[in-house]
């Protein structure tokens, strides 16, 4: 009963972490939409036209450990005049790259915790993440799915410690539900506080 104790508070004291920190993001977003709406419009239209950047920029960041928040980009089309339903497309878009990615994460952490190469960094840097992986194991996970904490990442570590992926594969859902609610959030937060 102890250890489930521990890992509920892992888990509730991390996802707080994380929601606090998203709360600064659309803190600073809001207070920035005017500003940038009126200074870099052309710039925002410029990156609203090109998707086929926008996206192989967004899926680098994604495997690539998750460098860029996706709320970023979720801002970058709430701007201007993009409309609600074009908007939702590109937060769907934008949660199914992340979960492939994941996937993708998941697998290449399993296939290279086999090479030689990642024991050694694995007994160097690596033990004391491992060892909170495989403890708080999919708690983890749900943390690296919902708050900014690099989902990429997690997910290699899961399958660098051979987490269940039948489970890995249904709690990472739980980016999808993070995507639903941020983008909600991005797109009408704004307008509650800018009129």
């Amino acid at each position: 009963m102890q250890q489930v104790d521990t890992k509920a508070r892992f888990l509730f004291r991390n996802l707080i972490r994380g929601l606090l920190w998203f709360a600064v993001i659309i803190t600073a977003f809001i207070i920035a939409e005017n500003y940038i709406e009126e200074n870099f419009r052309s710039h925002v239209d410029v990156l609203q036209s090109n998707v086929f950047l926008l996206y192989s920029i967004y899926t680098l960041s994604e495997i690539v450990f998750g460098i860029l928040p996706p709320e970023l980009f979720m801002m970058i089309w709430s701007l201007g005049q993009t409309s609600l339903y074009m908007y939702a497309l590109n937060v769907v878009a934008l949660a199914a790259i992340s979960y492939g990615a994941g996937v993708f994460g998941y697998y290449i952490g399993n296939q290279f915790s086999k090479t030689p190469f990642y024991k050694r960094i694995h007994e160097r840097h690596l033990v004391q993440y491992s060892k909170q992986l495989k403890r708080y194991g999919i708690y983890l996970v749900i943390v690296g799915a919902i708050t900014p904490i690099p989902f990429s990442a997690t997910c290699m570590m899961a399958g660098s410690v051979n987490l269940p992926f039948n489970n890995f594969l249904l709690i990472c859902l739980s980016r999808i539900l993070r995507f639903a609610v941020f983008g909600w959030m991005v797109w009408s937060f704004p307008n509650l506080f800018n009129g």
